[in-house]
């Protein structure tokens, strides 16, 4: 059976922009393979953006990306997944945002960021990581004025640019909410791309002097049928 608490809770929701929880998952032959679809399938249908990946390595075999303005929303996703079978390992809580630094971006690309459409078509290589800023003696991002924290990250958004059209990247905000300050969340053609823009990025000074890096998850984006077919 498919429980839902949100219809009974108040919506608890951000002021501007969504809820986002990443969730990796084990599977095995414990895990109900209908109830999982359902479970997907009961989320969309509540208006939650769902994505699921394929996770390479040990870390995990699933993860789904939630995204939805009410975070009860999310809360039953992972209900109904627990119920399914899948041993959640590991998770990360975020929420859409809009940078200080980018105040005077165009307003479709301000609501592209708070309220993102994802997968985006055509780019199933997939990548997430947590990061913070350092507080470091010498090397605190907080005590640097706003202006040259502007500046840097310019510098940073310019290194990006060159990848444009090859990577979607969303960046979510965690700051009191989850282990780091932010997630990082890639999309892109190929796998190679996924290593080539966060090596290059991370020779720009605002990652070289002031970036911290938590785990790193890769996989492959697609519908949950497929990856079902190759993890069970």
């Amino acid at each position: 059976m498919i429980h839902t608490h949100a219809n009974s809770s108040p919506p608890v929701e951000p002021s501007i922009g969504l809820g986002v929880i990443h969730l990796f998952g084990k599977v095995d032959h414990t895990t109900l393979r209908d109830p999982l679809i359902k479970a997907l399938q009961s989320a969309e249908d509540h208006g939650v953006q769902v994505i699921t990946v394929a996770v390479l390595g040990h870390k995990a075999d699933l993860m789904v990306m939630g995204l939805h303005k009410d975070l009860w929303r999310l809360r039953d996703l992972q209900t109904q997944l627990s119920h399914a079978g899948m041993n959640i390992v590991d998770s990360y809580v975020s929420l859409t945002e809009l940078s200080e630094y980018a105040q005077g971006l165009p307003e479709e690309t301000k609501q592209a960021r708070l309220y993102p459409q994802l997968p985006p078509e055509g780019k199933p290589a997939w990548c997430f990581y947590p990061m913070s800023k350092r507080r470091k003696p010498k090397q605190n991002w907080y005590e640097l004025p706003f202006e040259q924290r502007k500046a840097l990250m310019y510098e940073h958004g310019a290194s990006g640019r060159n990848f444009a059209g090859k990577v979607l990247q969303l960046v979510t905000g965690s700051t009191g909410i989850d282990n780091f300050e932010w997630g990082v969340t890639l999309f892109c053609n190929h796998p190679d791309d996924l290593k080539n823009v966060v090596y290059t990025m991370r020779y720009d000074e605002v990652s070289t002097r002031y970036a911290e890096f938590g785990p790193f998850y890769t996989g492959m984006v697609a519908p949950i049928q497929t990856l079902l077919n190759h993890l069970l």
